[in-house]
């Protein structure tokens, strides 16, 4: 039962190869495009999920054993945490929360600074 080896990992080169290029792709159109926001947030997503399906056959050989040992359960896990967290990070950026919570203290922002400046100058040997 010998295998055949390749001393040359060439999936892997077109893998890293794709990512690069799809990852230069995605800055481009974030940065450079003129295209409007939500045709550049529909690219930057289509060319995630892109990205994804490369990483699952080219580096992690969801494929190497057959259809039938690929870990389902867990892909399917992972894919609902992963779901989670970017709904969330979607969610907080979307509705712009900030540090004020509208107290009514900081109607007086005069001394505000000075307190600030004064407690930094006490702790800056620490």
């Amino acid at each position: 039962m010998e295998k055949k080896q390749d001393k040359y990992p060439i999936n892997h080169i077109i893998g890293f190869a794709l990512s690069i290029t799809l990852t230069i792709i995605a800055a481009w159109t974030a940065l450079s495009s003129d295209l409007p926001v939500m045709w550049i947030i529909i690219a930057i997503m289509a060319l995630a999920v892109i990205q994804a399906g490369i990483q699952l056959f080219m580096f992690m050989h969801i494929t190497e054993r057959g259809a039938t040992h690929a870990p389902w359960n867990m892909m399917f896990h992972a894919f609902v945490i992963a779901a989670i967290v970017v709904a969330g990070s979607l969610f907080t950026m979307s509705f712009g929360f900030t540090h004020d919570h509208g107290g009514g203290d900081h109607e007086d922002n005069s001394g505000g600074a000075e307190s600030h400046e004064e407690s930094h100058d006490d702790h800056e040997g620490h």
